[in-house]
């Protein structure tokens, strides 16, 4: 017996010993180089792996941190954009043995893998995923504070209710009833006031179907605005559903056609009943990247695709229009909206902030917030922008991840689920606003309670912050390279990272506002 027990340890030793700690000291530089030392050992990493894509049956493509499309994170061909390509085109290892279903974005923690090469790992034992999952999401949005009226945009890829089989779109009214089905449910599941629609049918008939669906389902009277449009074809226009029970349309709507395309750029404004407060939504959808654009449309290798200039000039359209909008719906409170086809910092987004519009998923979510996901590439395409006015009336937004992590398995085209998931390609984007309450973004409430412990951390000073949830961390190191980050979702949030001594500044994004403090470890 005692020789058993003997050999049993013996044989733990060895387990314990060939497993190698792996420090990650930047993830955010981090590519499969790194992994070559490593090959044939079985290793665990001291830092978090994130899931970045999910679209192979055999593995899972994993790394540090998630992958963002560098012109959603730069300015299109500057020198930290051409990094964050060369970063990003080695950035994921392929994860083989986990053979139950994970989203993108879902987080692994305490991972242990045999390193097979510099690009392929296989899981040692079980891991942990953390976050991000269905189950996370079906308890609803992250939250969006105090508001009176809650806004939702959505590109709805597609939604038709007849000329199937056009090419776009369902085939046939059995896939059509699938895609109404997953739209409404996750439509029901965000339960706005207002709609901003993108890719529907062009016509009444698509809108009015929804608009039903969702009295029925929410219990509350919805309508729609009526463009006077009829249905041709296949073709998709931009639309607005609103509860007409708590809202009200102010003026007539506004289109905007030229540039093409035609029925994808419109404004109206809606009145919130119970005080009389209004505000101007602008509602678009700018050209796609897809095709062979030319002259100034063509590809100018920049980062920014094709048919770019078009985009810009789209843009450009909407704050010409708008400034006459102000005057026309007498009211500042302008909310832009929509799939603009364009990534954070590329030129048709940086033309609105140029006219004066924030770009909310920056105020509220720095550089991690995202809508779409392409070939393992997260960004926004989907976008929320406020003119001051109405920046003092928003309390929150965010992205609803219920699309862009998910497999396209669950396709109404390819499965008979019917859940919210993967309901389109992009996520629903929901703002909350405060019609009629101003708040000044530099006072906020928000950070009056927040505290933290300390700005010298060691093993036995951990850095904690206290009342600080819902913000987001980022911590830089003092040459301005990012390290790391995390979403606070605890009152009390300990940062259980090793980082080398040094200074660090560390950033705080909460309620629109960033704080900034210096970080030392010792």
């Amino acid at each position: 017996m005692r020789e058993k027990i003997l050999w049993v340890f013996l044989c733990f030793s060895v387990i314990i010993y060939a497993q190698t700690s792996v420090n990650i000291s930047n993830p955010e530089t981090w590519t499969t180089d790194d992994l070559r030392p490593y090959v044939g050992q079985t290793v665990v990493f001291d830092v978090p792996f994130y899931v970045t894509n999910n679209y192979s049956d055999s593995y899972l493509e994993i790394s540090p941190r998630r992958v963002f499309v560098p012109t959603n994170q730069a300015f299109p061909g500057s020198t930290e954009y051409s990094s964050i390509v060369l970063a990003n085109s080695d950035a994921t290892v392929k994860l083989y043995g986990v053979n139950d279903y994970h989203r993108m974005g879902e987080k692994l923690m305490g991972l242990t893998v045999k390193v097979t090469s510099a690009t392929s790992v296989t899981v040692s034992g079980t891991p942990v995923f953390k976050g991000n999952t269905r189950a996370d999401l079906e308890r609803g949005h992250d939250d969006i504070g105090d508001y009176n009226v809650k806004v939702c945009t959505m590109n709805l890829e597609y939604y038709l209710v007849e000329n199937y089989g056009d090419g776009f779109g369902p085939d046939n009214a059995t896939q059509a009833n699938r895609q109404h089905q997953k739209l409404l449910n996750a439509l029901a599941t965000v339960d706005a006031d207002i709609y901003g629609l993108v890719e529907i049918e062009q016509g009444q008939a698509a809108l009015s179907k929804m608009a039903s669906a969702l009295t029925s389902r929410l219990g509350h009277s919805f309508s729609f605005v009526n463009d006077g449009g009829s249905s041709s074809g296949s073709y998709t226009k931009v639309g607005y559903i609103y509860r007409s029970d708590r809202i009200e349309t102010y003026g007539q709507l506004q289109n905007i056609d030229n540039p093409s395309p035609l029925h994808r750029k419109k404004t109206i404004a809606f009145k919130l009943k119970e005080n009389g407060e209004k505000f101007i939504f602008s509602l678009n959808h700018f050209k796609a990247k897809s095709g062979t654009g030319t002259g100034q449309d063509a590809d100018q290798g920049d980062g920014q695709g094709v048919y770019n200039y078009t985009r810009t000039k789209e843009a450009e359209a909407v704050v010409r229009t708008l400034t006459s909008n102000i005057s026309y719906f007498d009211d500042p409170d302008v909310l832009i909206m929509g799939d603009l086809n364009a990534y954070a910092k590329e030129d048709p987004i940086q033309t609105l902030i140029e006219a004066g519009y924030t770009d909310l998923h920056r105020a509220f979510h720095a550089d991690s917030s995202y809508s779409y996901t392409y070939r393992g590439q997260a960004g926004y395409l989907d976008h929320a922008l406020a003119s001051q006015s109405m920046l003092e009336q928003v309390t929150g937004m965010t992205a609803y991840h219920i699309n862009s992590d998910e497999h396209d398995d669950y396709t109404y085209d390819k499965s008979s689920d019917v859940t919210m998931f993967r309901s389109s390609d992009h996520d629903p984007i929901i703002v909350g606003l405060s019609l009629g309450e101003y708040r000044n973004p530099g006072a906020s409430a928000f950070w009056e309670n927040v505290e933290y412990t300390t700005h010298i951390v060691s093993p036995d000073a951990p850095f904690e912050l206290r009342n600080a949830q819902g913000a987001y961390l980022r911590i830089y190191s003092m040459w301005g390279s990012l390290i790391y980050y995390d979403h606070v979702t605890t009152d009390v949030y300990t940062l259980n990272y090793t980082m080398p001594s040094g200074v660090y500044v560390v950033n705080l994004y909460g309620d629109g506002e960033v704080k900034q403090l210096k970080l030392i470890v010792r």
